[in-house]
């Protein structure tokens, strides 16, 4: 049996197990799984950053917030500005409208952070991550610290996904589209310069790596990952508030071990992910 053919096997049988737990498992346990599948897609995002890349972001759990308001305010919201009132009640547009928002506001907090080295990095992502907890808390439209209540149950193309179990698959599968587009990118072109990273910025620009390109490209994928994951987890809560975007949360959301071994990585999510 060929190498590519044994490690084909624990994949199916994971993937098998993973179809199998709605029916076997109780309720309870499935919301554990979902809750699981969230804060594994934004972990992922920190792999590609931090464990491939090399940058260190305290700053993940602010996406995760823009993408759930972003869900949130058009469900609940009866009366939306003018230029948002075709997107009212859309989880669909919900989740277009927390994309652009995310990835517009990681690109201008990128380029302003991204320049900066060593513990200045993290240290400005702690600053900025902060800034937007505040924010989210003191808007009298979002409803300050009480956050937006009575989310509707989730529906995609006329298909109710409002159910714990409906939800645990279209997490599961949203997290392995993103497990096969990471191994997808890291085995491409600009994947190989994100890999150069870990080994010095200096190092890479004398391959010819375009270093500044490259440590946005990991920032930006990370943030829409964190934004997709926020989206989720507006539909599975069913309401938001600024409580998990404090500032304990991104070093939760740290925790798991990133672990980089040649062409393979490693992704542990330990029971922290669980209990959020």
């Amino acid at each position: 049996m060929s190498a590519s053919r044994r490690r084909r096997w624990p994949v199916l049988l994971l993937v098998a197990a993973l179809a199998l737990a709605p029916f076997v498992l109780p309720t309870h346990q499935i919301t554990l799984a979902n809750n699981i599948g969230i804060y594994a897609l934004v972990t992922l995002g920190l792999v590609l950053l931090t464990g491939v890349g090399g940058m260190t972001s305290f700053g993940q759990a602010a996406f995760l917030g823009i993408g759930a308001y972003a869900a949130a305010y058009l469900a609940v919201t009866p009366d939306l500005p003018s230029v948002l009132g075709w997107l009212q009640q859309s989880p669909l547009g919900g989740l277009a409208l927390g994309l652009v928002l995310t990835l517009a506001v990681a690109a201008i907090l990128g380029a302003l952070t991204l320049s900066l080295s060593g513990h200045y990095l993290p240290l400005g992502t702690i600053a900025w991550g902060l800034s937007i907890y505040y924010l989210f808390g003191t808007q009298e439209w979002l409803n300050k610290y009480s956050g937006l209540t009575d989310i509707p149950p989730l529906k995609l193309f006329g298909v109710d996904l409002g159910s714990t179990e409906a939800l645990y698959y279209l997490i599961w599968a949203v997290l392995g589209l993103a497990i096969v587009a990471v191994l997808n990118l890291l085995d491409s072109r600009p994947g190989r310069a994100i890999r150069a990273l870990s080994g010095g910025q200096m190092m890479a620009r004398s391959m010819g790596v375009d270093v500044t390109g490259a440590k946005m490209a990991a920032f930006l994928i990370a943030a829409a990952f964190a934004g997709i994951a926020g989206w989720l987890y507006a539909y599975a809560q069913r309401f938001v508030n600024p409580t998990y975007l404090s500032h304990t949360r991104p070093i939760l959301q740290l925790q798991p071990r990133l672990v980089q071994d040649g062409d393979d990585f490693l992704l542990e999510v330990r029971t922290t992910a669980a209990t959020e």
